[in-house]
């Protein structure tokens, strides 16, 4: 599974900015997708998760109401709306693939990461 993210870049504090990520290869294994983020110094962290029928989502507290994923399964493609961004959300956003080995096992792909810079 090869993912590949776009629609970063730079962005006024209250902004809007949509994410994109394409997936290729084995995508029919996948059983969830997510975007994650991680600025400077700082862990990753889970920003969005959806499951691969897009019934089932899930958020970070800080974003709730504020981003929306979602996905195109005919275009294997996942979004994420981004509204009333703030600068502490500054990061690197990375795409996640979480593709079913077994019952017990999952293995995960990423992609490269697109920068997202909110401007105070």
């Amino acid at each position: 599974v090869q993912l590949v993210e776009s629609g970063g870049g730079l962005v006024q504090a209250g902004g809007s900015l949509r994410l994109s990520c394409a997936a290729s290869g084995s995508t029919f294994s996948i059983s969830s997708m997510g975007w994650y983020r991680q600025a400077p110094g700082k862990q990753r962290e889970l920003v969005a998760r959806i499951t691969s029928g897009g019934g089932n989502t899930n958020y970070a507290d800080s974003v709730k109401g504020r981003f929306t994923i979602s996905r195109d399964n005919a275009k294997n493609t996942m979004f994420l709306q981004m509204n009333s961004l703030k600068p502490e959300e500054t990061a690197v956003y990375s795409c996640n693939a979480r593709e079913t080995i077994t019952i017990l096992s999952t293995r995960n792909y990423w992609g490269q990461g697109t920068q997202v810079t909110v401007s105070s």
